[in-house]
């Protein structure tokens, strides 16, 4: 336990650079290539920034649980199927369980769940036809019911971010008119304040 306390200590005592920061592409895929050098999760979850201050890994009895987000970019690192965006396999809640002991069910839940709501997941469904284990070894088929789900539910995203990008575009609008109608009031009030 000693190296990861340290390791913690080192990570805390330097100032994170915006290239370090957490939920970047470059920051996984170097997360990706510290894991592969290294031999254990334990020592995985040391690096991500979620952790770094506990500096305890997800199976340790009595310590608290990493964040979601933490815990999924350790299944990221360590299963092909959650790195790949491959369709899961129906019950992977219970492989997970059985891979990596004394996980937390509530947070594995929560990661599985920004997962399969992801955008990219829900693009691999739409067009899946197998579903996959934990190792990225086929299995089941996907049904049209579940392809035509993940369908809806992009739908659903894209049509509330269009009415978000038009909300926005929309309250841009009132508040230039409302500048210009300052703008003109001011200008009113000026020319007739002078004679």
């Amino acid at each position: 336990m000693k190296p990861i306390s340290s390791a913690a200590e080192s990570v805390d005592a330097t100032p994170p650079s915006p290239a370090d920061t957490p939920n970047t592409e470059a920051t996984t895929q170097q997360g990706a290539q510290e894991s592969d050098a290294q031999s254990t999760p334990v020592e995985a979850l040391a690096d991500t920034p979620e952790t770094s201050a506990e500096g305890t890994p997800a199976a340790a009895p009595g310590a608290p649980a990493p964040s979601a987000r933490a815990l999924l970019k350790q299944l990221q690192q360590q299963f092909p199927a959650f790195r790949d965006c491959l369709p899961l396999a129906i019950g992977i809640d219970k492989q997970l369980l059985s891979r990596i002991p004394g996980l937390d069910r509530k947070t594995m839940r929560a990661a599985l769940g920004i997962h399969t709501g992801s955008m990219r997941y829900l693009r691999a469904m739409e067009k899946a036809t197998v579903r996959y284990d934990l190792d990225g070894v086929a299995g089941a088929e996907v049904t049209d019911t579940h392809r035509l789900h993940a369908k809806e539910q992009l739908q659903l995203r894209f049509k509330k971010e269009a009415e978000r990008k038009k909300l926005e575009k929309a309250a841009a609008a009132e508040a230039e008119a409302a500048r210009l109608r300052q703008e003109k009031l001011q200008q009113l009030a000026s020319k007739f304040s002078r004679g």
